[in-house]
């Protein structure tokens, strides 16, 4: 099968069948309809790569994350190809692991692809691999948690607003020892994520005390760790805001294996909301990061970027996206200090109606909106 025998099914030239199976938009509609109508019943599949020795151009974007196996990532890369097929683009995905060698390893294989430009969503830790790949002409887009200060657009993801309604929360909830878990030093998001979490802390009448604040990885593993360590505290904390869902899942996984009830003793906060933080027991309050929405705002940042390259007109662009409190199950009204009774009835999910508790927990987050 050939583009002229295409060109003969759809009764148009083969210059018409080729704008229209590479989305030129200028063709019309009607011979356009005609030439996807013989697609479908010839089955026609364009051969790549002679399209992008005859047009010049490969139509492959690259996708870099850094670990494909984090359940944070899968629904990105999903989204992030979806967009590109609908816009007649192949992806390549490559995940860093923040290995330099994979890194280096990366920017070869898409420079043999000849891709036309990258979506780097490593969150601001890669940036040895930015600067390499804008050396070498090729556009790119790339997450980061402040204004850009490179020649290109990013898209910065508002850590603080979450931070800040998650706090709100748990102070509507009476909590006052409030224990946070954050993400390793190497990422930039982790970092920002803590410093929104010790601005955030003063507005509620409370300090973020480095005793509370214990080290983390960003794994179930690792929230496990430092929930052994927070659960050794004489006073110890009532609340614990995590860096990332799965610390959140290690936190509540070593709290069941002490005894410590969630959310009844323990209420716990992840960040990222991952497809299964409302299955796991009890489903998880969370700090929302639209992973969805964010593989799009990438792509339609990084075609802008693509087309800023051509006419080399317009300035870079930066792409905000919000952050909201996700209430389940996992935290509760606060116990008096030395009550053995239960907490009220813990939240309902995003899922259920609202209860008493979760009515006055609103209230109370409002009115400190007002301080």
């Amino acid at each position: 099968m050939n583009i002229r025998e295409l060109a003969e099914r759809a009764r148009v030239s083969p210059s018409t069948v080729s704008r229209v199976v590479n989305h030129i938009p200028t063709v019309n509609r009607k011979l356009a309809k005609r030439v996807w109508k013989a697609v479908a019943e010839l089955g026609y599949s364009p051969n790549w790569q002679a399209r992008a020795l005859a047009s010049g151009k490969s139509r492959i974007l690259g996708l870099v994350v850094s670990d494909m196996t984090d359940p944070f990532f899968p629904e990105i890369i999903q989204s992030f190809e979806t967009a590109a097929v609908q816009g007649g683009y192949q992806i390549l995905v490559a995940s860093t692991l923040h290995d330099p060698k994979r890194i280096e390893l990366s920017l070869c294989r898409m420079v043999e692809r000849r891709i036309e430009g990258v979506a780097v969503l490593t969150f601001g830790s890669e940036e040895s691999f930015i600067e390499n790949l804008q050396a070498q002409g090729i556009p790119v887009v790339f997450v980061d948690v402040e204004s850009y200060v490179r020649k290109t657009s990013v898209v910065r993801i508002d850590y603080g607003r979450g931070s800040r309604q998650a706090v709100q929360h748990l102070a509507a909830l009476r909590h006052e020892r409030i224990a946070y878990i954050p993400g390793p030093l190497h990422s930039k998001a982790a970092l920002a994520k803590r410093s929104a979490f010790e601005k955030c802390m003063p507005e509620i009448g409370l300090s973020a005390s480095s005793k509370l604040i214990v080290a983390g990885d960003d794994t179930v593993e690792g929230g496990m760790r430092a929930f052994t360590q927070l659960a050794q505290f004489r006073n110890r904390p009532t609340a614990i805001f995590c860096s990332n869902d799965m610390t959140a899942v290690g936190v509540i996984r070593r709290a069941y294996e002490l005894g410590v009830a969630v959310p009844q003793e323990l209420s716990v906060i992840g960040f990222d909301d991952i497809s299964f933080a409302r299955f796991i027991t009890p489903p998880l309050t969370t700090v929302r990061v639209p992973q969805a929405e964010l593989a799009k705002l990438a792509f339609h940042a990084l075609i802008r970027e693509l087309d800023r390259a051509k006419c080399k007109t317009n300035e870079p662009r930066e792409y905000v996206l919000d952050t909201d409190l996700v209430l389940r199950r996992s935290t509760s009204l606060a116990q008096r200090r030395g009550s053995t009774v239960a907490a009220l009835h813990p939240l309902e999910s995003d899922s259920g109606g609202e209860d008493p508790l979760m009515e006055h927990a609103r209230h109370n987050q409002v009115m400190i909106a007002r301080l």
